[in-house]
């Protein structure tokens, strides 16, 4: 589809993605509480309608129903005025939603089974969730060579991964792109496999960019012990005790940054993710048109250095999360 919006090479794909794509991990329902698919189908619309240009999406999510809420979405667009749509396989659950495996023997039938949902014939993208637990690192990766060229998917990439495998799988055949945790709070990424796809040209995708909310600006400590029983974030470390205040610490630092463009704490944080080189886009997720509005911004703003160096001081001094402050 067309844009007005800046985009970013996608690694050696062909493709240019905004800076920032719907993310439809929450649309899908299981592990963040109850969803309204007709929110969830307006929100896709109206990131659209916005510009936006891909959206990133899994089978595991909701078994399968973030991708059926995503096929209903795109049902007034065409081929050619459609965003583009990136999913992933590889993650089998119950019909609970619960006790995933990572299974990739049979990823070329996960695909087909992605692909029925989708109501597409081929793929944009097609990415391996995590590392497989049944096959070797080599069958995986071949098998999803195979099925880009078998034209199931126009282009396939890791998520999940890091550089000792990325290098294993580059051996087997070229990695065309990579999606890693990556925000101010898990910024491992940013000294590993940000560098290693930079040299190689691999597109990468991070997702959860915005800490799952908590650097969103709206997060609190009473929201953290307020949140559904069946929301994953409450067994998380981010969201309890000294964790969760350094990350909300961090979060108000944003926000004089945040008042000097006009936007969001959420987007700034976005903006900074999207400061380090080797980065393509951010994911970011949104259940209502009001929270793409939130984060919209960010797909044309930019972070100046001294931005960057108050949002790195920042989190020095909060201890928040893990990993390099700074870009090198």
């Amino acid at each position: 589809m067309q844009t007005d919006l800046p985009t970013r090479a996608f690694g050696r794909t062909g493709m240019d993605i905004t800076r920032t794509g719907f993310g439809a991990w929450a649309i899908g329902g299981n592990m963040w509480g109850p969803q309204v698919d007709a929110d969830s189908i307006a929100a896709i619309r109206h990131a659209v309608e916005a510009g936006i240009n891909w959206i990133d999406t899994a089978a595991v999510y909701g078994n399968g129903h973030s991708e059926e809420v995503i096929r209903a979405a795109l049902e007034p667009y065409g081929t050619d005025d459609r965003p583009y749509v990136f999913t992933k396989g590889g993650i089998i659950r119950d019909s609970e939603g619960k006790n995933p495996q990572r299974i990739a023997a049979n990823i070329r039938a996960q695909c087909e089974e992605s692909l029925r949902r989708l109501g597409v014939e081929q793929l944009d993208l097609y990415q391996l969730h995590w590392p497989a637990d049944d096959v070797s690192l080599e069958e995986s990766w071949g098998a999803m060579l195979k099925l880009k060229e078998d034209g199931l998917a126009a282009h396939v990439g890791l998520s999940n991964h890091w550089v000792e495998q990325l290098s294993e799988a580059e051996q087997i055949g070229h990695v065309e792109t990579l999606q890693p945790p990556f925000s101010a709070i898990k910024r491992t990424a940013g000294n590993t496999v940000l560098p290693w796809c930079e040299m190689r040209q691999t597109g990468v995708i991070c997702y959860s960019p915005m800490q799952a909310g908590l650097l969103t600006g709206a997060f609190t400590a009473e929201r953290a012990a307020a949140l559904d029983e069946n929301d994953w974030r409450r067994e998380n470390p981010d969201f309890q005790g000294d964790a969760l205040a350094a990350n909300l610490a961090l979060a108000e630092a944003l926000k004089p940054i945040a008042e000097k463009h006009g936007v969001s704490q959420g987007a700034i944080a976005l903006g900074w993710c999207m400061a380090w080189p080797g980065l393509s886009g951010t994911i970011v997720g949104a259940r209502s048109p009001e929270q793409v509005d939130g984060w919209l911004p960010a797909a044309s703003m930019r972070l100046d250095a001294g931005d960057m160096e108050a949002i790195a001081v920042a989190i020095e001094e909060t201890g928040a999360g893990e990993g390099p402050p700074r870009p090198a």
